[in-house]
């Protein structure tokens, strides 16, 4: 049925047997946020290419003064959700039907299904993934593999946590009053509207991830949406709960003011590894004192990441709530017992190092983990949380935050990030959002931090550790030789095996042009269905 809000444009017909997700009923409610919403996102990008412009100009970023009683009073946040008390082990996944069956059956505390990184945004990806999400809320998720195997939820399943994507994306296939709609009010709209009611009566709530912040003020924006949707729908103002990802380096100096704004509605902080490096390239891209060295030697041991994870635990722990730990993204390695147990133990390293640390919970890609993590964070957390672990030991400056790791940058790292860019590009192009490269279950985040990386290498002349300089030529012969090489490796039918042509010439722009591409995603969204 068409929508009956002449404003309402859907481009392209859903897959039919998704039809309801667009009901008249369910567009005229995005209609609705988009209308009150879009002025204010538009207004806060425009403040996000101000303060780029900024910090190009030399500008640091810093603590802000005009929040300091924010940060110095005390305070907290809403009571927690019996059903997010406990959240020693998240597993995170895209909102595909058979790997959200197993997420949620995985045992694993929380399922974070996912529409942003995990997620290749095509059309019929994000319709279905919507149906998926209502049809697991409503518990008649299942699915039969073209081998005959049939999945379905077990009777004990994860909470579920949906992830939005970015204030920074749109939806091209649904126009208001003549707009692509924000993506993340599409995501956001369209589940809220089709499970807000559902989990409420089932005694959990609407709960979501929120990516890509880049200060509190867009925060509040999220809060807004928060409010009028409740409103709209008749749903008790605080019933949705939100954990938002610090991600992005502006974000870091904003935890308190974060919180505070979406106090009633918040679920704590996560560190989001890669897209917190991701962001300190980007942001302080200009600054040649500021190149990282290669990506295998910037771990959270390095002392700028460890004071923005002490920061995010010192923070929520004051405010009463989670502080979320980041990913580990190994999957079985079948072919190799030795190199399994190698992965398993690096994993069991980085979540004791979490757990030590004060993080409330941790972040997994595979079922396979999440035993793993949940063995250490059992071992070294006999309570639901640490929160009452305060950190007031914790103290960390400005400089803190942005003091650059030493190390050498080699040949096989300019090449490793190339390759995983030009392999996740290649599949996400060809619908995946997740896509396994080198044992690794990879998503958005890993594309960006490789691709920035060799961009912001070539930007500044670095030098390789046999001294040659890493240039746009050198860059361009690379990876020339990977789209050549790479389709015999992944196969005729691996992801994206047809698209590496395609992929190198998008790379190719993103590492080596002058100006620096905020998103591969916004600039790849263009080829996506």
């Amino acid at each position: 049925m068409p929508p009956t809000d002449p404003g309402i444009r859907v481009l392209e017909a859903p897959p039919s047997d998704c039809a309801d997700i667009l009901s008249p009923a369910a567009l005229t409610f995005l209609a609705s946020l988009a209308r009150r919403f879009e002025p204010e996102r538009a207004r806060l990008l425009a403040q996000r290419q101000t303060r780029q412009a900024e910090l190009d100009a030399g500008r640091l970023p810093d603590f802000l003064p005009e929040t300091r009683t924010i940060r110095e009073r005390d305070w907290t946040v809403a009571p927690i959700r019996p059903d997010l008390t406990d959240r020693r082990v998240e597993i995170t996944g895209p909102v595909e039907r058979k790997m959200m069956i197993n997420a949620l059956n995985s045992g694993a505390n929380v399922f974070m299904a996912d529409f942003e990184d995990a997620n290749a945004p095509t059309w019929e990806n994000n319709v279905r993934g919507q149906r998926n999400v209502r049809d697991a809320v409503a518990r008649a998720i299942a699915y039969t593999s073209p081998e005959g195997k049939r999945y379905a939820l077990e009777a004990k399943t994860a909470t579920l946590v949906v992830r939005p994507r970015g204030w920074h994306l749109v939806e091209k296939h649904l126009e208001v009053d003549g707009r692509p709609v924000a993506a993340s009010l599409f995501d956001f709209g369209l589940t809220f509207f089709h499970t807000a009611a559902a989990l409420v009566a089932s005694g959990s709530g609407p709960y979501f991830y929120l990516p890509k912040l880049e200060s509190h003020l867009e925060a509040r924006l999220w809060n807004d949406v928060f409010l009028h949707a409740q409103d709209a729908l008749g749903i008790p103002r605080g019933t949705i709960r939100a954990t938002v990802l610090i991600e992005t380096i502006l974000a870091a100096f904003e935890t308190d003011e974060i919180l505070w704004e979406l106090r009633d509605h918040s679920a704590g902080l996560n560190c989001g590894r890669w897209d917190y490096i991701f962001s300190y390239i980007k942001k302080l891209r200009r600054r040649p004192e500021c190149v990282l060295p290669d990506r295998a030697l910037v771990t959270m041991e390095q002392p700028f990441l460890r004071s923005y994870a002490e920061l995010v635990i010192r923070t929520c722990h004051r405010r009463g709530i989670h502080a979320l730990g980041g990913m580990a993204a190994q999957i079985p390695i079948k072919r190799d017992a030795a190199l399994n147990a190698q992965a398993l133990e690096k994993v069991r390293q980085d979540k004791l190092r979490e757990v030590r640390q004060g993080h409330d919970g941790t972040w997994v890609a595979h079922p396979a983990l999440v035993p793993v993590a949940r063995d250490v964070f059992d071992a070294h957390m006999p309570g639901k949380h640490q929160i009452e672990r305060r950190r007031d030991d914790v103290r960390v400056t400005a400089a803190d935050l942005l003091a650059t790791p030493a190390g050498v940058i080699t040949e096989e790292g300019l090449r490793t990030n190339l390759s995983v860019a030009l392999q996740y590009l290649a599949g996400w192009l060809g619908g995946l959002g997740c896509v396994p490269i080198n044992d690794l279950m990879e998503d958005a985040a890993t594309a960006e931090i490789s691709r920035a990386q060799v961009w912001q290498w070539v930007r500044h002349g670095a030098r390789l550790r046999d001294g040659a300089h890493v240039t746009a030529a050198k860059v361009q012969q690379t990876l020339s030789e990977l789209v050549a090489g790479l389709p015999d490796r992944v196969g005729p039918t691996g992801p994206g095996a047809d698209k590496f042509s395609l992929a190198g010439r998008i790379l190719a722009d993103l590492t080596t042009g002058a100006d620096f591409a905020e998103f591969l995603t916004t600039v790849a969204y263009d080829y996506l269905d």
